[in-house]
């Protein structure tokens, strides 16, 4: 006779079709990593073979066969009713004695393993669960909290009603799953106290683009199911592998979700075993995993991975009595992984402004548009038409059936790995979630634009605005032999960029990042005790709050931003430009007035090399240097190259780089290669001297080509004399590619030009110039033109040999 219980010590993965795919992985686990020091809590699994006998033991098979038959397959119009009417056959049953004690013996040898009784969390596991193709996540019910005999054999039952929930059925037959032929498993697995402690989920990849070498580590307080199913805005953190292996500080990106409630044991109703509770302001304000943890924790999902052989959803849980962190299930991920590596690309971009109503975390990389329903229940699902967007507080899997007419879901609460999220990804929709506030500010009937095209950021736009769709298939791309490099200063959309043909980054602008995310004037950081202006100074704590040390604030932000990109395109290598603001742009920023010079043309004046040497700036270029310290010897990315902006002399550079050394970053120490700017005529007439001091050149047309011509290209008036094509400016790019030719120094150029003007390009490849960096919308028409350039170079070489080849024959044979 087959088993009725199988503890987790005796099951393997090849247990799927006795256990489903949860149970067999949480007995592969325990059996694997228990060694490892991987904490994976006990416990044991029901088989197929009681869940048979159950029905046998009931007469249940012929009974649920019958009311199924009756379902609506075109409209499931009658699914609710269905579905009711078999799970209250199956709460009326009884479980078959034999099974009944086997569940009390094996709870009692749990009990008697930790030598106390315990709490158990009691899990639905489908023998077609957790499959590669298939992740039937959340269409089963859980239970936690659970003590005692008589509570686990009830909610052993309520898990066999749950393999028909009206999403359960729905789900099976949307892929083909005969009812009837998938079996549940109820898995019993010892409770981690996370309801005095955290949890969360696990990706060993990124959920959004499909990048692989990140892990995201999602998580708040209290019990997990919290994040699993969205209803909180959990911290986000961003580890990634490479460097992970090697000893580093990964961690590459941290964010602080506001985890608004927390679930925890319910102890004055046992019917009801967990609640959900106000997060205290402080533990708001606190990550929930110290980054010693969180680099553990991603050491672990490594080795779940590995050993599984492919990208893991998994779900974690720090005991608060304890302290230790917990593996408490895995299972594979189920979209990406399934994806064919997709060599086409479709770009969408908005073209109009509008009133933003709502923003969250963008799903989908998409834009659409529609009529916004507001519902709050599921059982309102007959108001919502096909290809309408659905705004509600949170989804969970009672949603989706319903969820395939819509265009766009958006919702108050959750974060990537919430239910919202998952589901988006599976049908390749356009989702918004964790905006806060989307149904108190959209009304239902409005219409709505939905824009996930901007990296990680989702926003929700009133009215129907216009975008732009732009299909690009690089299948057949051919790359140059000159490399095509990114113009970049957007973290949040370099894991999707990363997939695009390119060799890596040639300019990434710091200023992007101190304008958008950190926001505050570096200075007003390092002299916040000494504001004089008192709503400056509150502004600035109300941001910094988090760092006791307001310096820290800017260089572990701008740290996270160059090391996303840097971790995006890992090895290759990413140029690092120091900021490189006037000083008006500077005044702009939080606190910045206090410390910029009102100029003339500020173009021309207090910019770039000569503000790091100067006591007004010194101090903040020292936090952009801390910064790239951090990235480099810290995180590991060895791969970042830094770039100095704007450098008049060749006496002014070696002052930036003693100023640099100073702070730790001195060139050639663990690989530092330090670039120029070419972009003031003085750079090129003295282009070999620069060349002792720096390891490339970075060609900026823009500056140059003003400079050469005495234009300023802010002057409306002046503007339409503006032209890279010029001569006097072509022949400056002439120059200083020839005197990096002489001197072995590399040198590319940055710009718009070659992919605006295919003969541009043919004028770069002609000069011999090493790479050519492009913003992200220019880079395939800026590729096929270095391409044609470069055919077009080789024929003119071969044309040219044959001549001299023919030249070299008449002479030899007039001398005959």
């Amino acid at each position: 006779m087959k088993p009725l219980i199988l503890p987790f010590s005796e099951l393997t993965i090849h247990h799927v079709a006795q256990v489903g795919g949860k149970n067999a992985s949480l007995g592969e686990m325990y059996r694997t990593f228990s060694a490892q020091h991987i904490d994976i809590p006990n416990g044991f699994a029901t088989t197929a073979e009681a869940y048979q006998a159950f029905l046998k033991e009931n007469a249940l098979t012929d009974r649920i066969a019958a009311i199924l038959s009756t379902l609506d397959t075109t409209a499931f119009t009658n699914l609710p009713e269905v579905g009711e009417q078999i799970r209250r056959l199956i709460l009326q049953a009884t479980l078959p004695p034999s099974l009944a004690k086997a569940i009390r013996e094996a709870y009692q040898a749990l009990c008697s393993q930790y030598n106390a009784p315990i709490q158990v969390a009691v899990r639905s596991s489908a023998t077609a669960e957790d499959l590669p193709s298939a992740s039937f996540a959340g269409q089963h019910e859980s239970y936690l909290n659970i003590s005692g005999e008589e509570e686990l054999l009830q909610a052993c039952l309520r898990c066999y009603a749950s393999l028909f929930t009206n999403r359960a059925i729905k789900y099976r037959y949307d892929h083909g799953f005969e009812h009837m032929k998938v079996y549940l498993s109820v898995g019993v697995q010892k409770m981690v106290r996370s309801d005095i402690g955290s949890a969360g989920v696990c990706f060993t990849l990124d959920p959004e683009t499909g990048f692989k070498d990140v892990v995201l580590i999602t998580g708040s307080w209290g019990l997990g199911e919290n994040v699993v199913q969205g209803a909180v805005n959990p911290d986000e953190f961003y580890v990634f592998k490479p460097t992970l292996k090697q000893g580093k500080n990964a961690i590459i990106n941290k964010k602080m979700g506001t985890k608004a409630q927390t679930m925890v044991y319910s102890n004055a109703d046992v019917a009801v075993p967990v609640v959900n509770i106000d997060t205290p302001e402080n533990l708001r304000e606190q990550f929930v995993l110290s980054d010693e943890e969180i680099s553990r924790l991603a050491t672990w999902t490594l080795l779940i991975e590995q050993h599984y052989g492919r990208p893991m959803d998994i779900e974690w849980a720090k005991d608060g009595l304890t302290g230790e962190i917990s593996i408490v299930q895995a299972r594979p991920e189920t979209v990406y992984s399934q994806q064919a590596k997709n060599l086409k690309t479709t770009e969408f971009t908005l073209k109009q402004n509008g009133q933003i109503l709502a923003s969250g975390k963008g799903i989908g990389n998409k834009i659409t548009s529609g009529v916004a329903r507001l519902l709050s229940s599921p059982k309102d699902a007959h108001l919502l038409q096909k290809g309408e967007i659905l705004v509600t507080d949170i989804t969970n899997p009672d949603w989706d059936p319903i969820l395939k007419k819509v265009s766009a879901i958006v919702t108050n609460k959750g974060g990537r790995t919430s239910h919202a999220a998952i589901v988006a990804r599976e049908m390749g929709a356009v989702a918004v979630v964790g905006t806060g506030n989307a149904t108190s500010v959209i009304k239902d009937g409005d219409v709505i634009t939905v824009s996930c095209a901007d990296g990680q950021n989702g926003f929700v736009y009133a009215g129907k605005l216009v975008w732009e769709e732009k299909e690009i298939d690089f299948s057949h791309l051919k790359m140059p032999q000159t490399k095509a490099m990114f113009i970049l200063g957007d973290p949040d959309k370099a894991f999707g960029l990363s997939f695009y043909p390119n060799n890596g980054v040639g300019l990434m602008r710091l200023e992007f990042i101190i304008n958008n995310s950190i926001r505050i004037h570096p200075m007003a950081l390092v002299k916040f005790a000494e504001l004089k202006d008192a709503a400056v100074r509150e502004e600035i704590e109300k941001i910094t709050h988090h760092h006791a040390n307001k310096e820290d604030y800017f260089v572990e932000n701008l740290a996270q931003a160059v090391g996303t990109i840097a971790a995006a395109f890992y090895p290759k290598e990413v140029i690092v430009r120091m900021s490189d603001f006037k000083t008006n742009e500077y005044a702009n920023l939080i606190g910045g007035r206090e410390f910029e010079p009102l100029e003339e043309n500020p173009m021309l004046g207090f910019r770039g090399a000569s503000r790091y040497y100067n006591p007004r700036y010194k101090e903040g270029f020292g936090l952009e240097c801390k910064a790239m310290k951090l990235v480099r010897d810290d995180m590991g990315f060895t791969n970042v190259r830094l770039m100095i902006p704007f450098c008049r002399t060749v006496e002014e550079g070696r002052k930036v780089l003693r100023i640099m050394e100073e702070y730790g970053l001195k060139r050639g120490e663990n690989g530092l290669e330090v670039y120029v700017m070419a972009e003031i005529p003085s750079n090129v007439i003295l282009a070999k001297q620069f060349a002792d001091v720096f390891d490339g050149f970075s060609i900026g047309s823009n500056d140059l080509t003003q400079l050469t011509l005495g234009i300023d290209r802010d002057s409306s008036i002046v503007s339409e004399l503006f032209n890279e094509n010029d001569q006097a400016s072509k022949e400056m790019i002439r120059r200083v590619i020839r005197a990096a030719k002489e001197t072995g120094t590399k040198i590319g150029l940055c710009g718009q030009a070659p992919s605006d003007f295919p003969a541009f390009a043919s004028f770069l490849i002609e000069q011999g110039i090493d790479s050519i960096s492009y913003n992200p919308d220019a880079l395939f028409r800026g590729i096929e033109n270095m391409v044609a350039a470069e055919e077009k170079l080789s024929q003119k070489m071969v044309a040219d040999d044959s001549w001299q080849m023919y030249e070299e024959d008449a002479a030899l044979n007039s001398g005959i």
